[in-house]
């Protein structure tokens, strides 16, 4: 039984559709491509068949198998106002061995076995192990399916077996001919994604980037000499005070910002609505079943700098929690970690718009050969923001954090030491951001430190300290808590 999804097109649908559409000189694809996972395709071209005045039936093939039905738009653009839609069905009832199989019941087939044996006959019944045909005689055959079957020659295409997706539309038509026309429709299974290289200097104090856009096609169709586009951009946000904060690197991340300039750099994309509009320059195929890859960014020399961070506490909080109970934060981190971090500014060779992906650093040898040091996600990034990315945790650097003392003064009021121990084994020194969240409470109170630091926001203070090579540094702080 042919299955198909039957829409029925409104007047008003078409020309909101058309007019957000225009028009199209000749044939060709467009692909606007989204990162969640869909992408809008607009194909332009001749119909097989010519129509002819009156009612047509056309079928329109090499559709994408994972076509939203509801979201086909049809247009004549040789006579916009004279020809349209009475009704449409999306058909994907494909041919296979099963369905052809199946429509063949009572009727004659051949089948020619690995060993050269050949049956003829009438099909009967059948199942994933085996054929039984019926000849004139009322002789039964079991044939064994599988790699026994070498050929099965049937006589035609029974009627509602397509091979490829279709959308079959009842056209009224005034105008008889050839028309080209435009369709559009919303297909899912098609992405896309940036990818970045980042190769970082002797002394690491400057990287060369490279971006490369990478579209992934499953929607069961290719599309050739498509003008492509990509859109950046998330529909959703988040309310970054009330979800539950992390630690370490995660946490770290949250607390960098700059502010912005009028310098923009050589930048490949545009503003689109509330998101950024990337356009490939030259019409490219994408087949199915495939991953291609692009270059879409390109920047030398761009000052980066290393962090080590040492976040010790390592707990989730959130901005509203009030926590006094005197063993929560004892759990210790001991690894420091390493991050990169860049400023996405015109003077550093960037300014522009950074799509979300995944950045791979890379750093020569001895020997000038390439070897991977570390990865990181990156979120879209707007110019004159920074990025950091964790590329992961130092080998020769430790750090040990422990509550020495907790004293609940009243109800309202509670006080709490820590010792921080930074072991440097490098063989140069290094400074490391000690990373202090002061998260029992917002009305805080610093009664002594061994060390300068700097108050990042309400709740959060960083040591900055150098530690030698083959050194260690103790920081010691009281903290007053009241509400």
């Amino acid at each position: 039984m042919k299955r198909s999804i039957t829409i029925l097109l409104s007047l008003a649908a078409l020309v909101t559709l058309a007019g957000a559409l225009g028009a199209a000189p000749k044939e060709q694809v467009k692909l606007t491509v989204y990162n969640k996972n869909f992408a809008l395709v607009k194909d332009t071209r001749l119909l097989d068949s010519p129509l002819e005045a009156g009612l047509n039936v056309v079928r329109f093939r090499d559709v994408a198998s994972t076509i939203d039905a509801t979201s086909v738009y049809f247009r004549s653009l040789t006579d916009p106002a004279g020809t349209t839609v009475v009704e449409q069905n999306y058909e994907f009832d494909l041919v296979n061995a099963n369905k052809l199989l199946h429509k063949y019941i009572d009727k004659q087939i051949s089948i020619l076995t690995k060993d050269g044996e050949l049956y003829e006959g009438t099909l009967l019944s059948f199942d994933g192990r085996q054929i039984v045909l019926g000849d004139e005689k009322q002789k039964l055959s079991l044939i064994e399916r599988g790699e026994n079957i070498k050929k099965i020659s049937f006589s035609a295409l029974p009627e509602g077996l397509l091979t490829r997706p279709t959308l079959v539309w009842e056209l009224q038509a005034e105008e008889p001919g050839k028309h080209l026309v435009q369709v559009s429709y919303i297909a899912r299974k098609m992405n896309w994604s940036a990818d970045y290289n980042l190769v970082i200097n002797a002394e690491e104090t400057a990287i060369d980037l490279s971006g490369w856009v990478t579209i992934n096609n499953r929607t069961g169709t290719g599309y050739k000499q498509a003008m492509v586009k990509l859109l950046a951009g998330d529909t959703g946000r988040q309310n970054l005070r009330r979800r539950e904060l992390g630690f370490g690197p995660d946490y770290y991340k949250t607390l960098s910002e700059l502010a912005p300039t009028a310098k923009l750099g050589p930048d490949p994309s545009r503003a689109f609505a509330e998101y950024r509009m990337y356009k490939l320059p030259e019409a490219t195929t994408v087949n199915n079943n495939q991953v291609k890859q692009i270059e879409l960014i390109t920047a030398a020399n761009v000052p980066v700098k290393k962090i080590y961070v040492y976040d010790g506490a390592k707990i989730r909080w959130n901005w509203y929690g009030r926590y006094w109970d005197r063993g929560f934060g004892r759990e210790e981190n001991k690894k420091v970690n390493v991050l990169l971090e860049f400023e996405n500014r015109a003077e550093g060779n960037l300014g522009l718009a950074l799509p979300k992906g995944k950045c791979r650093v890379y750093k020569r040898d001895e020997d000038k050969s390439l070897e991977f040091i570390g990865e990181d996600l990156i979120d879209h990034t707007s110019r004159d923001e920074k990025v950091t990315l964790y590329i992961g945790d130092a080998f020769d650097i430790v750090g040990e954090r422990k509550q020495t003392d907790f004293r609940k003064i009243s109800d309202r009021i509670c006080e709490e030491d820590f010792e921080i121990k930074i072991r440097n084994h490098k063989d140069q020194a290094v400074t490391v951001e000690v990373l202090e969240k002061l998260y029992r409470w917002s009305e805080w109170t610093m009664l002594s430190a061994s060390h300068e630091y700097k108050k990042i926001n309400s709740r959060t203070i960083i040591f900055p300290v150098q530690v030698p090579k083959d050194g260690e540094v103790v920081i010691t702080y009281s903290v007053r808590y009241k509400w």
